[in-house]
């Protein structure tokens, strides 16, 4: 067990490995190896953010996309998908909701659907910031112009978050059809950081085709970019995609990769995903207790939540709002930590 303890106290040391010295590290995991890992994680995390989970409040307001991406449950080719759009007015309402519940950030996701033109987003983003000028916003609207991002970042978008899935090119294609890039995506989160987002990317863990090189090229890409936010949570097939019968990823390897990404970057702002609360019924729990430290509860009426369906058992789409925090508070105080509303920045 000395060789993986003596590469994880020089990613500590030094917050680089080679991506021979990622594989070895990730193939000879084990029991020992990671609560020696998860230890350091949470040195790094008390270090920066004590005990405090932030929450962030998920509006999910669009479940159309352009895109046909092989994993996603609201992929262009569902033709099972119930489609939805917020109206500008929910959206409000869903951000006066989570404001009186103390919520001080909100992240608009969906999928890229053109029918909210860059005009509407910008007014939505405005209306937003105009009622809640105390509040972070994240947007969360995959691929666009750097011209597109600058405006929505002129209008009051703080933050962005666009995952870049996997950072190897063939592995991409695999994932997604031939008129997406890896190159194009990882473009995208350049721009977004020149432009002076908080920017966050992060990957599936256990996505079909994937191997250990793999995942140690996104480690390299992540270190290279440095972003203030990465989410990453076990791939979960969905039934309406060519993924359908796939094995989904696991929590283990998931939880080891967030310990690594907490010891390789401390401050990170980093999210205990709902894919891990939906394959491991404490599975939000452990990623905490792996290095993890954003939680986020759904704002989206509850009309919406089964609608927004990326892929199968997605959890708490029954929960109202206060329901679901409540339940998260509890969660995070059972195991020593304190659920926070603040806008919860990138620890400078």
């Amino acid at each position: 067990m000395e060789q993986p303890k003596r590469l994880i106290d020089k990613l500590e040391a030094t917050s680089m490995l080679t991506k021979e010295e990622w594989v070895a590290l990730i193939e000879s995991r084990n029991e020992g190896v990671a609560a020696y890992l998860f230890e350091k994680a949470r040195k790094c995390q008390y270090q920066y953010y004590g005990n405090r989970i932030y929450t962030r409040g998920l509006i999910e307001f669009t479940n159309y996309c352009k895109n046909d991406c092989y994993y996603c449950g609201i992929r262009r080719s569902n033709r099972n998908a119930k489609r939805y759009r917020l109206a500008k007015e929910q959206i409000l309402e869903c951000c006066q909701m989570g404001y009186g519940l103390g919520f001080r950030t909100f992240v608009l996701q969906g999928g890229e659907d053109g029918w909210f033109t860059q005009e509407k987003l910008e007014d939505i983003v405005c209306a937003i910031k105009r009622g809640y000028p105390d509040c972070a916003l994240t947007l969360s609207i995959g691929e666009r112009s750097k011209e597109s991002y600058q405006r929505l970042f002129e209008a009051g978008a703080d933050r962005y978050l666009l995952r870049h899935e996997t950072a190897d090119e063939t592995h991409y294609g695999i994932l997604h059809p031939p008129e997406l890039s890896a190159n194009h995506r990882k473009q995208c989160l350049w721009d977004l950081k020149e432009i002076g987002y908080q920017t966050g990317t992060g990957f599936m863990v256990g996505s079909p085709g994937q191997t250990v090189e793999h995942l140690a090229e996104d480690l390299l890409f992540i270190r290279e970019l440095t972003p203030h936010m990465v989410g990453i949570g076990p791939f979960v097939p969905h039934h309406d995609t060519p993924f359908a019968a796939e094995v989904g990823g696991t929590v283990e390897l998931t939880l080891f990769l967030i310990g690594l990404l907490r010891v390789m970057l401390p401050k990170l702002l980093l999210p205990a995903t709902t894919a891990l609360g939906t394959i491991d019924p404490n599975g939000r729990e452990k990623g905490v207790l792996a290095g993890a430290n954003v939680v986020m509860p759904n704002l989206s009426p509850v009309s919406v939540r089964k609608k927004y369906e990326l892929y199968d058992n997605k959890i708490c789409t029954g929960e109202e709002a206060a329901e679901c925090q409540d339940c998260l508070r509890r969660r995070m105080e059972n195991i020593g930590y304190k659920l926070v509303v603040d806008r919860g920045d990138y620890c400078q």
